[in-house]
């Protein structure tokens, strides 16, 4: 088929253009295409292949499956840190179907996200970009920018059914439900937060109801939302759904599920299943405390504390951001949270196996490419810190990725090299066969899916960011650089700044900032850090000419 493909787009450039050998053919490629600017488009929408271009700063894959793309169930959990997955190192948890996606597929063990926060890491992994050059670096916004065009709208133009359930947070749902923008969903099951703040306009509130139920009364009971009735669960269902539509076309659904973010209130059947006694506990040292004092100032959603008393806000009950109040009767230490994070993390492998179920029972599932991964990580009482903020530890920027396509991708690989969750949308495009743009700073993930490339090579560094992205007084800004061995992190405007080598030092615990013996080497990731930050920056308008 590849072959006939191949065979197609030369007879389509024509006999005036110039001959090329047939490229080596190997895992579904023509590799090393470098034909003038041409489209192909093939009788089918599904079989559109995109764009080559003789440009060399993006060497264009050409991908097919028999003459269609795949389908994509893109499931994205919220607040979900790297260390929660049984088949790549936690034995506490329970994750047999995340576990058979990561044997039937690739698990990238080093995958980070652009921010910490929600909004801004959302729009960098929807569009490819850092959170600064989509100009959305924090929560709370009035809009969403009209460009750069989310990855979903960019497939939907060629011809895939996009379909969203659960969380989108790429402007604020404060009082309101979020404005859309024109994101290409077709299917629209939205929820943002499972509390009965809204009115209207909630899909999974208005489903509690349609089971005589009351979301609103549901979230005050302290043995958590049942879990037949919790929005993980209709996350699930409504998912399942739109796989049972007819689609003419391939289709994509972004499947957002809000736990285990805040308040880790998991149903009352699935924290019993975890006792916090066997629970590992945080990453933490009494010299934490002093560390996170030097950085008090610094904006974060929970002050230090001990592991045994945790700063913990209705570690039960949801309450809107900036109404919660303190609740003394729930216990507060680190082992107890981390029995109730696992329990929603239960809930949500419990689901996802539904979900394979179904894609199992319909036959679609060896055409369907699936990701699991999550916006942003959770300290989980790591150096004493609990939820997210202007911090950069392992526990809060790093996260799963995991990529399954039976039959397609390499199976059973965990691959240590160092990515980013704004390589997802370019792998997308490449999987969609479609051309990638210029300015998406993310990279194709395909040739190490397919065994391609080496997969323990990426990115030479990644970088995350935190640019005013919380309601906090500082306002704080700061930039993180990672490379293979250490981790720089500049606080800006404070003086202050943290310096890691990962290798000695994974826990984190000795920062080499100050320390005289590694100030070259300070001095030299600062330079790094800096050119990172001003090749991720926006370059503006497209140029046209030169003048």
């Amino acid at each position: 088929m590849i072959n006939v493909v191949c065979q197609v787009l030369f007879q389509y450039l024509g006999a005036g253009m110039p001959k090329y050998r047939v490229p080596a053919m190997k895992s579904g490629f023509c590799k090393d295409l470098s034909f003038p600017h041409a489209y192909l488009a093939l009788p089918s929408n599904r079989s559109i292949l995109g764009q080559v271009s003789s440009s060399n700063q993006h060497p264009v894959s050409i991908f097919t499956m028999t003459i269609a793309q795949p389908n994509i169930l893109w499931i994205c959990t919220d607040q979900q840190r790297y260390d929660t997955i049984a088949a790549l190192g936690n034995p506490h948890v329970s994750t047999p179907n995340i576990d058979r996606l990561a044997a039937e597929g690739v698990a990238f063990t080093h995958a980070y996200c652009q921010s910490p926060i929600c909004t801004p890491s959302r729009a960098s992994f929807l569009t490819g970009m850092h959170p600064s050059a989509v100009h959305v670096n924090g929560n709370g916004n009035d809009t969403f920018p009209d460009q750069p065009p989310l990855v979903t709208r960019r497939l939907a133009d060629v011809g895939y059914a996009c379909g969203l359930i659960g969380k989108l947070h790429l402007a604020s749902a404060h009082q309101r439900i979020e404005p859309r923008v024109d994101d290409g969903y077709q299917y629209w099951q939205y929820s943002h937060a499972p509390r009965d703040d809204w009115p209207t306009g909630h899909d999974y509130a208005d489903w509690v109801r349609s089971q005589r139920h009351s979301l609103k009364a549901l979230i005050q009971d302290p043995a958590g939302v049942p879990a037949e009735l919790h929005q993980t669960t209709w996350c699930a269902e409504k998912t399942i759904d739109f796989i049972r539509q007819p689609h003419p076309g391939p289709w994509l659904a972004s499947v957002n599920i809000y736990d285990p973010h805040p308040p880790f209130n998991p149903p009352q059947a699935y924290r019993g299943l975890f006792d916090p006694a066997q629970m590992p506990g945080p990453l933490f040292r009494a010299s934490d405390l002093d560390q996170q004092q030097r950085l008090a100032a610094i904006d974060f959603q929970s002050q230090a504390r001990h592991p045994d008393a945790l700063d913990i806000k209705n570690p039960v009950l949801p309450q809107p951001p900036g109404m919660e109040q303190d609740d003394h009767t729930n216990a507060r230490d680190a082992r107890t949270l981390q029995a109730a994070y696992y329990a929603m993390i239960k809930l949500i492998d419990d689901q996802v196996g539904r979900i394979v179920q179904a894609l199992e029972e319909s036959g679609q599932r060896n055409n369907t490419v699936i990701i699991f991964t999550s916006d942003h990580g959770e300290m989980l009482g790591d150096h004493g810190l609990i939820q997210k903020g202007c911090r950069f530890y392992e526990g809060l920027v790093r996260v799963p990725l995991i990529w399954s396509w039976p039959g397609r991708f390499r199976q059973g690989l965990r691959s240590d090299a160092l990515v980013a969750l704004l390589d997802i949308a370019p792998t997308l495009l490449d999987l969609a066969g479609q051309p990638i743009p210029e300015r998406m700073q993310g990279r194709s993930l395909l040739p190490i899916l397919t065994g391609q490339t080496d997969p323990d090579q990426h990115h030479d560094y990644v970088r995350c960011e935190y640019y005013d992205a919380l309601a906090l007084p500082d306002s704080s800004f700061a930039t993180m650089y990672r490379d293979q061995q250490h981790k720089l992190v500049v606080y800006h405007g404070h003086g202050l700044g943290e310096l890691y080598d990962l290798h000695a030092d994974p826990g984190e615990f000795t920062n080499l900032w100050d320390d005289p013996a590694h100030q070259p080497l300070k001095l030299a990731l600062l330079q790094r850090s800096f050119d990172a930050s001003m090749l991720a920056m926006d370059r503006g308008p497209r140029r046209i000419g030169p003048i």
